[in-house]
């Protein structure tokens, strides 16, 4: 009971976070095309084009990974995750596609499973993205070996999605990316300590 406790009271943290910061990413998504172009242009760079490119993919693949749970865990601790996951990456894809439309430049890569990363380096040096052979076993698995094989995997990827975003707030200069950026640290940060926990208990 204890262990349950602890893990609610982590996913409330978890989810008081995303809340803090869902209205400013929205509230930044939506108001990119009302703002003249040139001042959009002048207030990013290079290294907020890479982030929005890399993290929409990376973004896609958590939702997907995360829509497998509520048929395949056995933990409701790993679905309660999942839906949260989902919630939270979704709004933020939305945001970073606009960004990259009111910027000019080139959509995000797909995540079709044929243009999957490879290891830790695919699409392009994205780190933690799972391959298709991966994707493929967490498709197969169900019950406890699948929730083990998600919270392995997510906990990999939430790690990779860290290393982005601290990238971003080092190189970028867009003040709305780095928001997001600070965001996606303290919420995937927190959710890796929440997985840590689950696998203790498994």
């Amino acid at each position: 009971m204890k262990r349950t406790r602890a893990f609610a009271a982590a996913i409330s943290a978890v989810a008081a976070i995303a809340l803090a910061g869902c209205g400013n990413g929205q509230e930044t998504g939506s108001t990119p095309p009302e703002a003249p172009a040139s001042q959009e242009q002048a207030a990013s760079n290079a290294a907020d084009v890479t982030f929005a490119q890399g993290m929409i993919p990376h973004h896609q693949q958590a939702v997907e990974m995360s829509r497998l749970a509520p048929e395949r865990a056995q933990s409701q601790q790993v679905k309660d995750l999942a839906k949260q996951i989902e919630a939270a990456q979704g709004p933020e894809i939305e945001t970073l596609t606009g960004w990259l439309r009111d910027w000019g430049a080139a959509p995000a890569p797909s995540t079709d499973h044929s243009s999957m990363g490879h290891g830790d380096m695919g699409h392009g040096g994205m780190g933690g993205m799972m391959t298709a052979d991966e994707m493929e076993q967490l498709e197969q698995a169900r019950g406890a070996e699948f929730d083990r094989m998600f919270l392995d995997l997510m906990i990999k990827h939430h790690e990779g999605a860290v290393t982005m975003a601290r990238t971003e707030l080092s190189e970028g200069q867009f003040p709305a990316a780095k928001q997001m950026a600070q965001q996606i640290i303290d919420t995937q940060q927190a959710e890796i300590d929440a997985m840590r926990g689950l696998l203790a208990q498994s």
